[in-house]
């Protein structure tokens, strides 16, 4: 395989599903002391979604608890309740490119400006006969990553072990 010119750095978030984003809120908020730091609605993606956060700086970790504006409407953001995994990418459109071309179904929409302000698309969870490679199950969420973010994990990765 030929060298991937586009890093993954870390989790950016985790998308979780529910009926009710109250009881999702909760556990998450009020149990585990996440913060509340945004909201998002779109009619278009069928969401009504909390952004909460874990974590400081360029490692903080979005934890999104969304629920269905229309609970009988597509898609269906909690009938899994784990709906997605967002990654952070150093080179979005280098990365959809190179990975499209290698066989990986990407899901329609292409790249956009995400709830959290940052360029994303996604991973199709199931593949086809015209791109073999996708989720096995699971949407997964590329974001471009901001520079301070690109520039503390290189930072991070040159550092080497802490002794």
């Amino acid at each position: 395989m030929s060298q991937r010119p586009f890093q993954v750095l870390g989790l950016q978030q985790i998308a979780i599903g529910g009926v009710d984003k109250q009881r999702l809120k909760t556990l998450w908020v009020d149990m585990l002391g996440l913060e509340v730091t945004g909201t998002f609605s779109s009619e278009k993606e069928n969401v009504d979604e909390d952004i909460c956060t874990l974590g400081a700086g360029p490692f903080t970790v979005e934890v999104d608890l969304m629920q269905p504006l229309d609970i009988d409407k597509k898609p269906a953001v909690h009938t899994t309740p784990l709906n997605h995994v967002g990654l952070w990418i150093d080179d979005l459109p280098v990365a959809v490119e190179w990975l499209t071309a290698k066989g990986v179904r990407f899901a329609p929409g292409g790249i956009r400006k995400g709830a959290a302000g940052f360029d994303i698309c996604f991973l199709h969870p199931k593949s086809n006969d015209e791109f073999p490679i996708a989720g096995e199950g699971v949407l997964i969420e590329l974001v471009q990553a901001p520079p301070e973010v690109v520039k503390a994990f290189s930072q991070l990765a040159h550092a080497g072990p802490s002794r």
